[in-house]
């Protein structure tokens, strides 16, 4: 029987890891508090507003900076407990992943102190009074909803809470994967509403700053999260490191390069090239860059000489300098705080206009055939994923090829044509225009809910993976191929991809998303552009996946079930495009009126013009869909002949001959009827049962208890008076 980490797991000691930590928090702080003061940065008083107060200005960016590097530890903690660190066979995790689950639920209850202390603190510098003028209940709920950071830092809390609770409650690997996700979109809120989601190119700003923190927090959380593994003193430790260093070098790698690729745009976005030098902000950004590269020597030091003996069990060179790495790190994490809040030098460019300051850039005309293919703005989430994609597929078809396994040319080409339309939707003129206008936005909504995913699903991604994946065999930990697996087969897979699941969130969506309150809110948030199209992206992809996907579906409909659930999404869908079409409402009238794009004079017939693009866009994606069913319809029967030949070949067509034998027999013997029976048994000279008499027949009647059995005929009862009695 397995057992699970409560009953094998023996109490770490890691007091140097933990004063490394300590240490660290301690200098981030510092950091924050300190370069926050000399920035002088007091904008608030610069617009006549009353100075909230010391407490203010320096604690505001010293609990920030607590809560920050909560976060990362709570991130990198659930990493090496979910991925890092192998779980038992039989699926609860091992000593090493239990202990940095409970070592992630400590570091996020203080993520959810910080968070709430954060709370009052916005509330008191966005307002300009000291913190205990604000301490009241009934003006903070009134407030905080009011103000963006506030708002931000509360669902921040929740979510902290809510790893707290898991990391208390559950014990086996699948729960710790879905609570280290959860803990992923923690950071989400602050960063979507953050100072990069102000001003000119917020969506480049933002966008940027959302990669940059996801990078940062698995790179600072996860090394931490290794060093103490290293530090521990358990029986499992060699056998954990050997696991996690492989993985968690690779994955840092992949994160200096994000963070440093982010970070440089980032920056572009906030201040020119020339005033790096001449300004306060351009010092912080520049000890901020010099700190990246200081860190990038560091992991390639890290990759020439402790990675290998630490995954041989010597953690020694690995603690060494390892500690240095994570005091650097911390440090720059005060060092980003400070970088938040600091005023961006003015670059003289003068105030936004309305359309740079609702949707971060100014469009240049009507959107023509030629602006919607040719006017490119990149969306750094969604274009870059769609390169990714598509590089990482190409990959998997070389590492097909290579080993001499073909792998169908019309797959590939369904895939990148999937990541193309991915990519035209997003960055693309359509994407430039769809913030700002309904009927861009809902072309835009129907290529991305429709189309790619028929293209992506089209693609099997996941048999793709499957094949070419490492396995981690029976007895080596599991890595990404059992991640995968594990994740087709799980309960939310089977649930998500449920006809009666599937359907109503797939056009469900529309009527919720358009005929409530939510798109209205919605549209002056870029954060809510990105949760809008990635839902449409995998609300698409669960409807269209086990219709016409080829991978392993978690459920497999058949045929007719599969046409059935497509023709009964035609008319909600028809119905919805109607509906936009024949409203006298506008839907989002007010953000729309704000922007006052010259060339929509008419917002009532721009948004009938949406409609007529969703009731006509159906048409297309039901077409391949059609068609797709039928070409694997037709190819699943020729497999079938082929199969049913090759058995044939190998037994000698032994079903074949069955069949005809069993239809043989059915013509040639007749079973006779109760009248016939009786006749030939009463006649004279027959003899029945090879020549057995009524004695005998009598004897081997109560031979088997008294009841006669004939092959063929069944069980007769016996005769109610004695065997012997005459007839």
């Amino acid at each position: 029987m397995a057992q699970t980490p409560v009953e094998t797991a023996a109490p770490p000691r890691t007091s140097g890891s933990s004063g490394l930590v300590l240490l660290g928090t301690a200098i981030a702080v510092l950091v924050a508090a300190g370069l926050t003061a000399l920035s002088g940065a007091r904008p608030l008083v610069a617009l006549g507003l009353p100075d909230p107060g010391v407490l203010t200005t320096v604690g505001l960016p010293a609990v920030r900076a607590v809560a920050e590097v909560a976060m990362v530890l709570t991130i990198g903690a659930l990493l090496l407990a979910a991925f890092l660190a192998p779980p038992q066979k039989s699926g609860y995790l091992d000593v090493a992943g239990y202990r940095a689950l409970r070592t992630a639920g400590w570091t996020a209850a203080l993520w959810v102190v910080a968070a709430v202390l954060l709370v009052p603190l916005t509330v008191a510098d966005a307002l300009g009074r000291p913190v205990a003028d604000v301490l009241d209940v009934g003006l903070l709920l009134e407030v905080v909803p009011q103000l963006a950071a506030s708002t931000a830092w509360s669902w921040t809390a929740v979510i902290a809470a809510l790893v707290v609770v898991g990391c208390r409650s559950v014990l086996t690997w699948g729960w710790t994967a879905v609570l280290f996700g959860l803990s992923v979109a923690g950071p989400l809120p602050v960063t979507l509403t953050g100072h990069s989601a102000a001003g000119g190119s917020h969506d480049i700003a933002t966008d940027s700053l959302v990669l940059h923190v996801l990078a940062s927090s698995l790179w600072v959380g996860g090394l931490v999260a290794v060093i103490a593994l290293a530090a521990s003193r358990g029986p499992d430790r060699a056998a954990a490191l050997a696991t996690a260093v492989p993985r968690f070098s690779a994955l840092a790698l992949v994160c200096w390069l994000v963070l440093a690729v982010t970070g440089t745009i980032n920056a572009l976005t906030r201040i020119s090239p020339g005033a790096v030098f001449g300004s306060y902000y351009g010092g912080l950004l520049l000890a901020k860059a010099g700190a990246l590269l200081a860190l990038g020597a560091l992991g390639a030091l890290h990759r020439r000489s402790t990675v290998g003996a630490a995954s041989r069990g010597e953690p020694r060179a690995l603690l060494r300098l390892g500690g240095v790495e994570v005091l650097l790190m911390l440090a720059t994490i005060g060092l980003a705080v400070a970088l938040g809040r600091t005023a961006a030098p003015d670059d003289g460019s003068g105030a936004p206009s309305r359309a740079e300051a609702l949707i971060g850039y100014d469009l240049d005309g009507p959107p023509t055939l030629a602006r919607l293919l040719f006017d490119w703005r990149f969306d750094l989430i969604f274009g870059s994923a769609a390169i990714v994609l598509a590089v990482v597929y190409l990959i998997g078809v070389r590492r097909m090829r290579a080993r001499g396994d073909d792998w169908p040319v019309g797959r590939t080409l369904g895939w990148l044509a999937g990541c193309a339309t991915l990519l035209i939707a997003t960055s693309s003129g359509i994407g430039r225009y769809g913030p700002a206008m309904f009927s861009v936005h809902m072309g835009e909504h129907m290529i991305l809910s429709m189309l790619v995913p028929i293209l992506l699903v089209l693609g099997a991604p996941v048999t793709l993976a499957l094949r070419t994946l490492p396995s981690g065999g029976r007895h080596g930990p599991p890595g990404p191929r059992e991640w995968l697996l594990a994740a087709v087969h799980s309960p939310p897979s089977r649930w998500l991809t449920h006809p009666l699941v599937a359907l109503p969130l797939f056009v469900g969506s529309y009527y919720a998303l358009y005929f409530s309150g939510i798109f209205p809110a919605a549209l002056p948030e870029h954060g809510a552009h990105l949760l809008m199209n990635l839902h449409f992206l995998v609300v698409g992809t669960l409807f269209f996946w086990p219709i016409i996907g080829i991978d392993p579906s978690p459920r497999r409909l058949p045929p007719v079930a599969r046409l059935a659930v497509v023709f009964a999404s035609v008319p909600f869908h028809a119905f919805f495009g109607v509906a936009l079409m024949s409203s006298a409402t506008v839907i989002g009238g007010d953000f729309y009126r704000a922007l006052a794009l010259p060339w929509v004079p008419d917002l009532l017939q721009d948004q009938r013009l949406g409609g007529g693009l969703a009731w006509a866009s159906g048409e297309l994606p039901l077409l391949l869909v059609v068609i797709a069913l039928l070409i694997q319809w037709s190819r699943h029967d020729e497999r079938s002949a082929r199969r049913d030949d090759r058995r044939a070949e190998h037994d000698g067509d032994a079903d074949l001959r069955a069949y005809n034998a069993m239809l043989h027999r059915l013509a040639t013997e007749t079973r006779p009827s109760v009248a016939q029976s009786d006749e030939t048994e009463s006649s004279p000279g027959h003899t029945d049962r090879g020549g057995v008499g009524a004695e005998d027949d009598s004897r081997a009647v109560r031979t088997t208890g008294g009841t006669a059995v004939s092959a063929g005929h069944g069980a007769e009862a016996a005769p109610s008076e004695p065997p012997d009695a005459p007839r």
